[in-house]
């Protein structure tokens, strides 16, 4: 994919979440609600600020990432649904345990 981003927008892939419930239930795509977790594929190059200066962005590629339900902008790049947000609908970035490799705690500001 070859896309960048302008200044503080970032292009986030959705993480789907499990296709079955703890019962062992498949829930049917028309059920489900658009994941809120995603993966951060491009960055832009920072906000500018009203006096000019430029702001870097404090996430980056490869970074776990939650977001509002109605959030950014969907569009299709190279057969792939994405999402185009500005860095301020980011509400957290997500930590994965090393202990466990698939669990992730959230990290508060209080910590």
């Amino acid at each position: 994919m070859k896309v960048r981003p302008l200044h503080d927008r970032l292009v986030v892939r959705r993480i789907e979440e499990k296709e079955t419930a703890r019962g062992g239930i498949i829930i049917p795509d028309t059920a489900k609600e658009k994941p809120q977790e995603g993966e951060v594929l491009a960055v832009g190059n920072g906000k500018i600020l009203d006096n000019g200066t430029k702001v870097a962005l404090d996430v980056k590629v490869g970074d776990k990432i939650l977001f509002g339900k109605y959030s950014g902008t969907d569009i299709r790049l190279d057969g792939e649904y994405v999402l185009i947000l500005r860095e301020d609908e980011v509400l957290a970035t997500l930590a994965e345990s090393s202990s466990h490799g698939t669990s992730r705690r959230f990290i508060s500001a209080t910590q």
